[in-house]
């Protein structure tokens, strides 16, 4: 039998580089406010720049990276009204999410659910903060998709894209990412009783308190600044 040369088709590919780009902006390997060296990530991520820019491309209609004129693309840094007016619109959103998934979750997505939550914990019990953070986006995917109403999983999407890289780093204080768990188990015990109040109410809190760490590590150099 002879080996196949398997092509990854093109589309297939700088969506690829893109999930890549995607990690990487989000546990701030490229940290806020740096440039996209175009030259240097071809060379790590080994694509050629065509790819590269499809990619970087898709990135800013996500709000990931902004396209400068003469520039190239930088990443996105929010400021103290940024995050909280998205934050704000977040937790309005994790809540419908989880109050319509309630409603319409079947057994299925509740089993699948429940199998991500307990690999999670397993994570975050060897304090592997990548896999936990990577396990704990697609349960709230999850939960949005088993809202199953397409307006909000689009609207959803949009806005969880500025959020990532700050929900990331939220889980990087011992007794928060604790608090954190805590609030996923809620969730589930909420989803397995297709309780709509408590869904909804769960995921609101989850998302102020992330807000107010977000919020707090943002505070932090300026009030040592200022103490100088």
């Amino acid at each position: 039998m002879t080996a196949e040369v398997i092509s990854i088709p093109r589309a297939a590919l700088h969506e690829q580089v893109a999930q890549r780009l995607r990690q990487m902006l989000v546990e701030s390997r490229i940290p806020p406010g740096a440039k996209l060296n175009e030259r240097e990530l071809s060379e790590l991520l080994q694509v050629s720049r065509t790819p590269l820019r499809e990619a970087i491309k898709m990135l800013a209609a996500e709000g990931l990276v902004e396209l400068l004129p003469n520039r190239g693309a930088i990443a996105v840094s929010l400021n103290e009204a940024d995050i909280l007016h998205t934050f704000e619109v977040m937790a309005g959103l994790e809540g419908q999410s989880g109050e319509l998934a309630a409603q319409r979750i079947t057994e299925d997505e509740l089993a699948e659910i429940q199998a991500m939550h307990f690999e999670m914990l397993a994570a975050y019990t060897r304090r592997d903060l990548s896999t936990y953070y990577t396990l704990n986006a697609r349960i709230h995917r999850a939960i949005n998709a088993a809202a199953k109403n397409p307006v909000l999983g689009a609207v959803y999407n949009q806005v969880n894209a500025r959020l990532q890289a700050l929900r990331f780093r939220s889980n990087q204080d011992g007794a928060k990412w604790k608090r954190a768990v805590k609030e996923h188990e809620q969730m589930i015990l909420a989803l397995a009783a297709r309780d709509p109040v408590a869904m909804r109410g769960v995921l609101i809190t989850h998302l102020h308190n992330k807000r107010d760490v977000v919020l707090e590590q943002l505070r932090k150099p300026a009030i040592a600044k200022a103490g100088r």
